[in-house]
């Protein structure tokens, strides 16, 4: 038989042993057609010779398919389904509750508005308790008022300037024992 195959002429074109096989078993059906038309419209006649028939509509597993039914008992009880009725009631009449609410009025006021130009409002400016002078007042700060508890600062010596520049990290011990007060920046 393998010889028998091996010898018969390939008449469609080149290919595989099993593939030829296969169409020199449809040789028969391919008369009057050329090998495009072949390849695209497929061969006729193969599935079924009545090529006028209708498709079914019905698929195997449709027609094998059968719904589950109910187990002809109660599932869950009487109490379990009214407490869940009655929390879906509530919830919706939550719900509807807030949906119902009327909107609030909108403020169009500016922050301006709102926050300066209160009704009964007296502005007073207070008065000076000490004469200031921004070139030479050593400013307030978070630091300057909390220097002696920053830690990695050297000793401060005077309130009015703590963070002046200090050569004291330098200055030898010996000299610094004598000095009584930090010299003033020029």
């Amino acid at each position: 038989m393998t010889e028998q195959s091996a010898t018969v002429e390939n008449k469609v074109g080149r290919c595989m042993l099993h593939n030829w096989v296969e169409e020199r078993a449809v040789a028969a059906l391919d008369t009057g057609k050329t090998t495009a038309q072949i390849q695209k419209h497929g061969h006729k006649g193969i599935l079924t010779l009545d090529e006028d028939s209708k498709l079914e509509n019905v698929t195997t597993f449709k027609a094998v398919y059968i719904p589950p039914r109910s187990p002809g008992v109660r599932l869950r009880g009487v109490r379990g389904e009214l407490l869940e009725k009655h929390i879906a009631q509530m919830i919706s009449e939550n719900i509807q509750a807030e949906q119902k609410r009327p909107t609030p009025k909108t403020d169009f006021r500016s922050a301006t508005q709102k926050d300066f130009f209160e009704k009964g409002f007296v502005p007073c400016t207070p008065k000076t308790t000490q004469v200031h002078d921004y070139k030479t007042d050593q400013a307030v700060t978070f630091w300057s008022e909390n220097c002696q508890r920053i830690q990695g600062v050297t000793a401060v010596k005077t309130q009015k300037a703590p963070f002046r520049k200090s050569a004291l990290f330098s200055t030898p011990i010996s000299e610094r024992l004598d000095e009584i007060e930090v010299p003033p920046d020029n």
